[in-house]
C-alpha cells in the first residue's frame, strides 16, 4: 500500500504524537438531527453528525459552510473603525504624505503588510514598510523604530497585527509629529492608545467575527480603501486583480495564525486557497515552486506546513523584511532568489527546533516537570534562539500537554514565547503573574514575555501556582476528539470523497476522525519506514475490511498479535494510487481493551 508524502509529513509534524500513547478518547454523542440535517443537504449522516459537532445544527447554515461564497464575507466598512481609517489614509496620498506601514514579522502580520503596501502603491501613495527585527527589537511598536521613522519623514504610520498596546509608542509618534492608524487583532485592554482611528474587530462586540486574523483586518481595510478609490459597485482592473491575490495573501496569515477557520475565516481561507494557483504574485509562484508544490491541489495542510514556515523562517532566522520583499516583488529572478534562501533558513530552523527540543525535554524529565501533579512547564536557558522557542513550545505541549512557556536568558531582558492548552488562556495566566514581567502581550493560546532572568523563579512558581488553580487532573490528560462512532461499511469512496467538503482545516474544523469499536486483524501487520516506525495493517469487522497506515504505530506490531479485537480512531481518506481509487485510513490511536 503507498502513502501520499503529504499525508505522512502532516501526520508526523502535525500530531507528533508516540504510537501506543495514552489518550482519553473525547467521543461526540450522535445526534438526532443529523438524519434530518443530511437529507436536506442531500449528504451522508456521517458529514451531517461532523456539521453538527462544529456547530452548524441548520440548513442554511450547512450550505453555506460547505460551499463558501465570496459574497458572504462581512462588508469592510462594518470593520469598526475603518471608515475613520479610510478617510486619513485617503488624505495622505492626496496630500503626499509619506506613509509607512509597519507590522508584526509572522506570516499573518507579513501577508498584512504585502496587503496594504501594495493595494497603497496601487493608489500611487508614497508608502514604505517596517519590520521590526524579531530578537533585537522585539514585538511591537518600539520607540527607537517610531523614532527613526520621524526622522525618515514619515506623517503616517499604519500598523498591522500589532499595536493595540503600544499606548507609549503611539504618544511618542504624536509628539514626533506622525499620526497613528492601529489594526490589529489581540487583545485590547479597557483602555485603547491614542490613535487617529483603529481598526479592530473586538472594537463592537456586535461585529460578527471577532475572530478576524491581522490579515483579514488589514485585508478588509484594503478592500475599504479600494472601494473608495473605485468608480463604481463592482471593482474594476487593476484594483480587482489586486483584491483577488489578497484574498489568497489574507488566507495565508488567517491559517498561519490559528484562528477559528469557522464563519468569515472559512469564507477567506476557501477562496484563497481556489485562488493561489492562478496568483499573479511573483513572490507567491516562486515561494510555491521553491516548496516542491505545483499550485495545484493545495489546502490548508501545505499553507500551515509547507509555505508559511518558509516565511516565518525569514523572521525567525534573520529578518523578516525580506518576507515582505518577496511578497511585493515584481521581479520572478529576484523572487526566486529570496524563496531559495527562505528555504535554506527553514532548513536551518528546522535542525535548531530538534536540538532545541531534546534539550528541553531533557530539562523536564530531570526537573521533574513530567510529574503528574504538575500543571505547568517553563524552561530557561542561554543557548535557545530566541526566534525557535515558540515552536519548541508547541511541541512540548503537544508531548506533555501543558501550558507552556520557554525563555531565552541571552537577551537582556530574557524573552520567552509560550503557547498553551484548550481551555487555559495564557494571556489570562500571564497577566495574574505580570508583577516578575518586564512587559508582556498575546491572546488565549499564544503569548511573549520579557523578563529579567534572575525573576524567572519567582514567575515560573506564580505561573504553576496559577495553573493549579485553573487546571484540574482531566484537564492536563492528552484528548483525541472523536466525531463519531461508525462501522467500517459506513466509508464508501463517495462518503469519503464527500468529507472532503469540510476543508480547509484548521482551528475550530479539525480534521475529522472516526472510530470503531471491536475490529480485528484481516491480515498480519506489518511494519515499514527506514526504522520500520511505521505500521502497515488490515481491519474487518468481519462485514467490510479496510486497510491502514498507522504512522509511528510500529511498536504495536506484537501487541496487536496478541488481541483478538481492539479499538480504532481513524482519518478515512482516498488512495489513488496505480490508477485505483480505495478507502484506508490512517490511524490516529489504537485501544485495547
Amino acid at each position: 500500500m503507498r502513502v501520499s508524502a503529504r499525508m505522512q509529513k502532516e501526520t508526523k509534524r502535525d500530531k507528533k504524537r508516540l504510537a501506543g500513547q495514552k489518550k482519553q478518547w473525547v467521543i461526540q454523542p450522535a445526534d438526532d438531527r443529523a438524519a434530518r440535517l443530511a437529507k436536506s443537504l442531500k449528504v451522508s449522516p456521517l458529514l451531517a453528525q461532523v456539521l453538527i459537532n462544529r456547530g452548524v445544527t441548520d440548513v442554511q447554515a450547512g450550505s453555506v459552510f460547505l460551499r463558501p461564497k465570496l459574497t458572504e464575507l462581512i462588508p469592510p466598512e462594518q470593520m469598526p473603525g475603518v471608515k475613520t481609517a479610510v478617510e486619513r489614509i485617503k488624505r495622505a496620498i492626496k496630500n503626499r504624505e509619506k506613509i509607512t506601514v509597519y507590522g508584526d514579522y509572522d506570516v499573518d502580520g507579513i501577508t498584512g503588510v504585502a496587503i496594504l503596501w501594495q493595494i497603497l502603491t496601487l493608489l500611487g501613495a508614497d508608502v514604505d514598510y517596517y519590520i521590526p527585527h524579531r530578537i533585537e527589537e522585539g514585538y511591537g511598536l518600539n520607540a527607537e523604530a517610531i523614532r527613526s521613522l520621524a526622522r525618515a519623514g514619515s506623517k503616517l504610520v499604519i500598523t498591522v497585527d500589532c499595536g493595540i498596546t503600544a499606548f507609549s509608542s503611539a504618544e511618542l509618534a504624536g509628539q514626533l509629529g506622525m499620526e497613528v492608524i492601529i489594526t490589529d487583532h489581540h487583545q485590547p485592554g479597557d483602555e485603547l492608545p491614542k490613535a487617529v482611528a483603529i481598526v479592530h474587530p473586538a472594537l463592537e462586540k456586535s461585529y460578527a467575527n471577532q475572530d478576524s486574523s491581522g490579515s483579514m483586518v488589514a485585508f478588509k481595510l484594503a478592500w475599504a480603501i479600494a472601494n473608495e478609490y473605485n468608480a463604481g459597485r463592482r471593482l474594476e482592473s487593476p484594483l480587482r486583480e489586486f483584491m483577488i491575490n489578497a484574498t489568497t495573501l489574507a488566507a495565508m496569515g488567517t491559517i498561519a495564525d490559528v484562528v477559528d477557520l469557522r464563519g468569515e475565516n472559512r469564507v477567506l481561507t476557501s477562496y484563497g486557497l481556489k485562488a493561489l494557483p492562478e496568483c499573479k504574485l511573483c513572490g507567491i509562484q516562486a515561494l510555491v515552486e521553491s516548496a516542491g508544490l505545483t499550485g495545484q491541489g493545495l489546502d490548508s495542510y501545505h499553507i500551515g506546513f509547507r509555505l508559511a514556515p518558509m516565511l516565518n523562517a525569514a523572521g525567525r532566522m534573520g529578518h523578516a523584511r525580506l518576507a515582505v520583499e518577496l511578497l511585493t516583488s515584481n521581479s520572478p529572478i529576484r523572487s526566486t532568489q529570496i524563496a531559495e534562501y527562505l528555504k535554506q533558513q527553514n532548513s536551518q530552523r528546522r535542525q535548531c527546533e530538534r536540538k532545541i527540543f531534546k534539550q528541553a525535554c531533557e530539562l523536564i524529565v530531570q526537573q521533574g516537570l513530567n510529574h503528574p501533579d504538575r500543571r505547568s512547564i517553563v524552561l530557561a536557558s542561554e543557548n535557545w534562539h530566541t526566534g525557535v522557542i515558540g515552536i519548541v513550545a508547541s511541541r512540548i505541549v503537544d508531548k506533555f500537554h501543558r501550558p507552556t512557556i520557554m525563555i531565552n536568558t541571552a537577551s537582556v531582558p530574557a524573552q520567552g514565547s509560550g503557547r498553551s492548552i484548550t481551555g487555559f488562556c495564557l494571556l489570562s495566566a500571564i497577566s495574574a503573574c505580570s508583577q516578575y514581567l518586564v512587559d508582556f502581550g498575546g491572546h488565549k493560546m499564544a503569548a511573549g514575555i520579557t523578563i529579567e532572568t534572575e525573576k524567572i523563579p519567582q514567575f515560573a512558581a506564580e505561573f504553576e501556582h496559577y495553573a493549579k488553580q485553573n487546571l484540574t487532573d482531566n484537564d492536563v490528560v492528552a484528548k483525541l476528539r472523536i466525531d463519531a462512532v461508525a462501522t467500517l461499511g459506513q466509508f464508501t469512496k463517495e462518503t469519503v470523497s464527500e468529507l472532503q467538503m469540510l476543508g480547509p482545516f484548521g482551528q475550530g474544523n479539525p480534521r475529522s476522525i472516526f472510530a470503531t469499536r471491536g475490529v480485528r486483524l484481516a491480515s498480519a501487520p506489518r511494519t515499514c519506514g527506514s526504522r520500520a516506525e511505521h505500521l502497515q495493517l488490515a481491519i474487518t469487522d468481519n462485514k467490510t475490511s479496510v486497510r491502514c497506515i498507522g504512522f509511528r504505530f510500529g511498536k504495536l506490531e506484537k501487541k496487536l498479535l496478541e488481541h483478538e479485537f481492539f479499538n480504532v480512531a481513524y482519518q478515512p481518506q482516498l488512495n489513488n494510487y496505480g490508477g485505483n481509487t480505495n478507502v484506508e485510513f490512517v490511524l490516529a490511536d489504537v485501544g485495547f481493551e
